[in-house]
């Protein structure tokens, strides 16, 4: 993709910028929802409530199992009404956005059903989850899909919002990119010692301690890259004051998290709202890069648009 199509996509339009605000207020609302879902999913399966509505999509046959409730169950059943009202709501959004599309950015109407497509496989994901006994495969795969939902929102909801581009960033976009696919990389294999519940069986019986030490092991490319962007930015006065406060914000995040990694590795899992706050945690260190990535990418953009300069004798 050249650079002329990627600033005909990321142009934006100013003739109706009201509705553009409550497109992108609703699409951050999805993103928010949908960080959330991730964490009630992580409740559910630290809470081992994965399977406490043996039936999909009702459970127990039903909208709301009254008698049925406990805790386990209301996780349960809490996640699937989230993840439904996310998908309503992202129908939403490709109605507003075809809708609206002589008002919006040509782009939004495609990235919207972009989006749609990835929350259907990720209900396919989750109803697997479910008939398929919660095997491993399926349920880090389920992770996997809801954090590339996550990263399409996030990159849509940064592109309707308005920014003066420095034309600064220089190869920020790129380290930025680079830290995203590993912490991206990182969380699947969190969901993988989770899913297998590795770290139990390693502790408990030295079984899959592979598995367990890859996710140790994946930390120190994850840190140093989302480290060296904290640099970059650090080394560049004149970044834009948005993408500075991105970086410092990736950088307390990553320290965050470490901090959670390490806790929770050293109490064995047995601090559910520890094990739960590190997942989210990741989840949010990844949004938070590919929002920076984004408007590096606008920035360099900006710059190409820029008039050459032409000698003249």
């Amino acid at each position: 993709m050249t650079d002329s199509v990627l600033k005909s996509q990321i142009n934006l339009s100013s003739e109706h910028p009201s509705i553009q605000k409550w497109m992108r207020f609703l699409v951050w609302k999805i993103a928010i929802a949908t960080l959330l879902l991730m964490a009630v999913g992580s409740a559910t399966r630290v809470m081992n409530a994965g399977l406490a509505c043996p039936d999909w999509p009702l459970c127990y046959g039903q909208l709301v199992p009254t008698q049925q409730m406990n805790l386990q169950v209301f996780l349960e059943w809490f996640h699937r009404l989230d993840a439904s009202l996310i998908g309503f709501s992202t129908i939403v959004l490709v109605g507003l956005s075809w809708w609206f599309r002589k008002e919006l950015p040509k782009w939004l109407p495609w990235a919207s059903v972009g989006a749609l497509g990835l929350i259907v496989f990720q209900g396919v994901l989750g109803g697997l989850t479910v008939t398929q006994l919660l095997r491993f495969d399926i349920v880090t795969a389920h992770l996997g899909a809801a954090l590339l939902f996550f990263g399409s929102l996030v990159v849509i909801a940064v592109c309707l919002t308005p920014y003066q581009a420095t034309a600064t960033a220089g190869k920020l976009r790129w380290s930025g990119l680079a830290a995203a696919i590993l912490v991206y990389l990182q969380c699947l294999l969190g969901g993988l010692v989770g899913s297998r519940w590795a770290l139990h069986q390693c502790f408990g019986g030295s079984q899959l301690c592979d598995v367990m030490n890859s996710h140790i092991l994946g930390v120190f490319p994850a840190t140093i890259a989302t480290l060296t962007v904290v640099g970059m930015a650090w080394r560049t006065p004149a970044l834009h004051p948005l993408l500075r406060k991105l970086s410092w914000g990736v950088g307390g995040i990553v320290i965050l998290q470490v901090l959670l990694g390490v806790a929770t590795f050293r109490l064995h899992l047995q601090v559910e709202p520890l094990t739960v706050a590190h997942h989210t945690v990741g989840a949010a260190l990844f949004g938070t890069l590919v929002a920076l990535t984004t408007l590096a990418l606008r920035d360099r953009l900006s710059k190409a648009e820029e008039p050459v300069a032409v000698n003249s004798r």
